[in-house]
């Protein structure tokens, strides 16, 4: 509310009218939200390596292990089926190889989320990482992604494996996944009325070029039908348990910093779906 008050001086000469105005303090919070979203955190991702893939091993891998790693690492990468709309990039992508168990974790680095981008501090990227277990034929057995909190699981056999990126967020769902197995509270239709009733979207332009919302039909949010290979977007494979030094060297010091293994979370956390 403004409050503007007018003083004038009566007589032969008049002297030129004051005006004061004094800010309630709601409009003097949304001033600070506005100033302090405009200072928004900026994403500083190190140059991508000149060559593709240009993979970091550890030290006591021989040579016959490596050129296995980085040959799994590409053979049993998911396609990425993004939404149609997407306005973000993939900026980088790594390939963790397991040394003793037959996994592969790949760790995907979107340039930003469309959620709290105007939040001072925030991560100004986005990090989600998809599981793929293969088997001794080297053929892909089962899936694990990472979606908002929960590891979703399911089989996966002798197939290419492809996983559905959700629109502006990036989590990840194994293609085609029924719909009501996705856990309550985190389903794709409230997350497709997130983007249009809340006014995140509209702050986060403040710091950087985005969407203020999705204006399209529930059947366009669910529209998975841009390829993205990500073989042919790998920027480093490792051979590690523990690979966050190199996904820093990769991604920034200041990332999400996910959950490296899918069995390195509580239990309850690991949903099974079809």
């Amino acid at each position: 509310m403004i409050n503007a008050s007018r003083k004038t001086t009566q007589g032969r000469s008049h002297r030129r009218s004051r005006v004061t105005i004094s800010v309630t303090p709601p409009l003097r919070l949304a001033a600070a939200a506005i100033a302090s979203a405009a200072c928004g955190p900026v994403a500083h991702i190190p140059a991508a390596p000149a060559a593709r893939p240009a993979p970091v091993y550890r030290a006591d891998a021989a040579p016959t292990a490596r050129a296995n790693a980085t040959h799994l690492a590409h053979a049993l990468a998911p396609v990425l089926m993004r939404q149609r709309d997407e306005r973000f990039a993939l900026a980088r992508a790594v390939a963790v190889v397991h040394p003793t168990q037959p996994v592969i974790a790949y760790h995907l680095l979107w340039r930003d989320d469309v959620h709290g981008a105007w939040i001072p501090h925030t991560i100004p990227t986005d990090e989600e990482v998809v599981w793929v277990r293969y088997d001794r034929t080297g053929a892909p057995a089962a899936l694990w992604t990472y979606w908002h909190g929960t590891i979703l699981h399911t089989p996966w056999t002798g197939r290419q494996v492809v996983v559905d990126v959700q629109w502006g967020k990036h989590g990840s769902l194994p293609h085609r996944v029924r719909q009501g197995d996705l856990p309550r509270g985190r389903t794709l239709n409230l997350f497709y009325a997130f983007t249009f009733v809340l006014p995140d979207l509209a702050l986060g332009r403040l710091t950087r070029p985005g969407p203020l919302g999705f204006f399209r039909s529930y059947g366009r949010y669910r529209d998975f039908s841009d390829p993205l290979v990500l073989a042919d977007r790998i920027d480093t494979v490792v051979v590690a348990r523990d690979a966050r030094p190199a996904l820093r060297r990769v991604f920034g010091r200041n990332y999400s910093e996910k959950p490296q293994w899918p069995w390195r979370v509580d239990l309850s956390e690991v949903k099974g779906v079809t």
